[in-house]
């Protein structure tokens, strides 16, 4: 397993490498991560590179067994690249210019910028190619801005239109232009919808799609180029977990395994959630395991710094990572920086470059996860259940909601939490990936629809699968247009009901309160509810209704149901309840009828997970609270990290961890 920390040798004295890898050596380090922001020092005038500095900061780290990730540093350009090439600084949307100085300053359609991009990564590639330490590659930095709005990129984007739609008409009709007479006569009538709130939704959610294929682009020009040249390093990214505005499917596409930067250490503490299905979402893009690239090492921040990592904190947030696929681990940073705008973003050493509790934490982390490696090896997550997260609904309900308040990552989250709270795992898959692998599939907000994934969900009931579904399933068609069938579409047999109406239960436009409405549930769903944000109101027309309105308008109408289909099951959801309990028990009623049995029973605040190959199965626990947790575990097991023998029950000490090998 690698094990490191970001570095920037560029930032400090070279007297000081020889102590920096030293000290990593003794923490138990193996990796650096180094250069992503360091073009300037590589290519200080155009077309003159200076290496010499970077050699030596390589040779030191390789003198201590220390491996390194370079990284293409096209995330900052030179000041000379805004001077010489004022047109590769992005546009905004107002018409000015980005003024340099911050990062992430380009224009990803700018010819120039992609030009030097290619000239420095073959320079580095060429150069560095030989070099016995370097193991891999990060492109650029966390992809993802800016937006650029200039002459160019809207040129590039009606390229982009005309390649995808061949034909105005196909288009027209794509986009719905006969609403509010927008019909466009020519490409070259087709603007930027730079207001998502206003323009043409199929617009705007073309232009999201173009946005995320601009980046993409831009990274397969350097991935080809570091294929060629460096055949034996791996190429890589840091992805950033929920991050919105690209396809990370399409950005891992031509990668050879996914990192990503994972920082959930910010308010008071509490359950990481979204740090967990982030690293299923990571494990997911290419259904392998993944890398963390920065991982909190310390207060974060930019002008003001943020709460401290308490004892135990760092360790067992690393241990949530390896629970979930991580095969690497890299704490941002290695030393807190003594200038520029992160100096309060904190390293495992502080500014006065001494190893503290952090530093200590880090050491004692790395070498849990070194005596592990023989057993972590070869082995992944393994679930029966999946979540579909769906980048094209993610983006169609931010660019049209419906209901006031609805959010796809919160519909995923609740979801997750409850798989969670359960100790099941999760994976996270697209719609059009095959479903057969799962006993469970559940597509939260799956408001984007295209006929041929309603299809292949049908046969994955039919066939024996559990399908859960929610409030705004299959509304649009994959241009974003309403289909113009009775919702929920042609996953209405599948589900034995239909919508003929629906309401927000959210105020907006300024105007109205919020509604509550409250919901009952029978049977196994026993109790008072609370219905939020949306009510859908669902004919049962064949299925079982399990939760129903109190209110006297919504008697006839259902909240909750399930119906049998072929021979699996389709369950809805026509609302959001408030109480978390609920969804813990739409859960387990899930989990049951697919025949999904878990291997502990978590308390609150625990998380289990299950990592295996064909010969055997590491159960992770890890105790997210401040409290002592007692966990029943099967007994007669092995606790690797202690190598003590499990007894029926087995106690996790604040922010404990322990690894039974099953």
């Amino acid at each position: 397993m690698y094990i490191g920390a970001d570095y920037y040798p560029e930032h400090w004295p070279s007297d000081r490498w020889e102590l920096d890898a030293e000290m990593m050596k003794e923490a138990g380090f193996n990796i650096v991560r180094v250069a992503e922001f360091a073009w300037v020092n590589i290519e200080p005038q155009e077309g003159q590179f200076e290496f010499d500095w970077l050699d030596e900061a390589l040779a030191v780290l390789g003198r201590y067994d220390i491996s390194v990730i370079l990284s293409t540093p096209t995330a900052v350009m030179p000041a000379w690249v805004a001077r010489k090439y004022p047109e590769t600084l992005a546009m905004q949307a107002d018409g000015t210019r980005i003024v340099w100085g911050v990062r992430k300053n380009n224009c990803f359609t700018s010819g120039a910028y992609r030009l030097l991009s290619e000239r420095i990564t073959r320079a580095m590639a060429e150069h560095f190619r030989d070099t016995p330490n370097v193991v891999g590659w990060q492109t650029d930095n966390e992809f993802g801005n800016p937006v650029c709005y200039c002459d160019t990129c809207r040129s590039d984007f009606q390229d982009w239109l005309r390649a995808k739609y061949r034909s105005l008409d196909d288009l027209n009709r794509a986009w719905g232009t006969h609403f509010w007479g927008h019909l466009y006569g020519t490409w070259g009538e087709i603007p930027i919808p730079v207001d998502p709130v206003t323009h043409n939704p199929s617009a705007c959610l073309d232009w999201q799609r173009y946005h995320s294929w601009l980046n993409v682009r831009f990274q397969r020009d350097q991935v080809r180029i570091l294929r060629e040249v460096c055949p034996d390093h791996f190429v890589t990214h840091n992805f950033m977990g929920l991050f919105q505005e690209l396809d990370y499917y399409d950005l891992a596409e031509d990668l050879d395994h996914v990192c990503w930067d994972n920082y959930p250490v910010w308010a008071k503490p509490e359950i990481p959630y979204k740090a967990s299905i982030a690293a299923d979402l990571m494990r997911g893009l290419k259904k392998q395991n993944f890398w963390i690239m920065e991982q909190t090492a310390g207060p974060g921040g930019w002008g003001a710094y943020g709460r401290n990592a308490r004892p135990g904190e760092m360790r067992k947030i690393a241990f949530q990572q390896v629970a979930h696929g991580a095969d690497g681990m890299v704490w941002f940073r290695w030393r807190t920086c003594t200038a520029g705008r992160e100096q309060y973003w904190h390293g495992l050493l502080g500014h006065d470059g001494k190893g503290g509790r952090r530093y200590s934490e880090a050491a004692q982390t790395a070498g849990d996860l070194h005596r592990l490696s023989p057993v972590l090896e070869g082995t992944t997550v393994k679930a029966s259940v999946a979540i579909i997260y769906d980048y094209d609904s993610l983006w169609a309900v931010r660019i049209q909601p419906g209901y006031a308040g609805n959010n796809y990552q919160e519909a995923a989250q609740r979801l997750h939490r409850a798989l969670f709270r359960a100790g099941v795992n999760v994976d996270i898959v697209q719609s059009t990936d095959d479903l057969s692998p799962y006993r469970v599939v559940l597509a939260p907000d799956l408001y984007v629809l295209p006929d041929a994934v309603a299809r292949a969900l049908s046969r994955y009931v039919e066939a024996g699968g559990i399908l859960f579904v929610d409030s705004r399933t299959g509304v649009k068609d994959e241009t974003n247009l309403c289909h113009t069938r009775t919702l929920p579409g042609l996953l209405s047999d599948v589900l034995g009901i239909t919508i003929e109406e629906y309401e927000s239960l959210g105020h907006d436009w300024g105007r109205g309160e919020e509604y509550r409405y409250q919901v009952v549930g029978g049977e196994e769903f026993a109790g008072d509810y609370t219905a939020i944000l949306t009510a859908e109101w669902v004919q049962a027309r064949g299925a079982e209704s399990l939760a129903g309105y109190q209110e006297w308008h919504l008697a006839p109408y259902a909240a909750l149901t399930r119906n049998r289909f072929g021979k699996g099951w389709g369950y809805f959801l026509g609302t959001v309840i408030e109480e978390e309990g609920f969804y813990d028990l739409l859960i387990a009623d899930i989990l049951s009828r697919a025949g999904i049995a878990v291997p502990v029973a978590p308390p609150a605040g625990v998380e289990a997970s299950i990592r295996a190959n064909d010969d055997r199965e590491l159960l992770f626990l890890i105790n997210h609270t401040e409290e002592l947790q007692t966990v029943q575990v099967p007994a007669g097991k092995v606790e690797l990290l202690s190598g003590v023998e499990t007894g029926e029950t087995l106690t996790l000490d604040r922010y404990g961890v322990a690894v039974i090998r099953m």
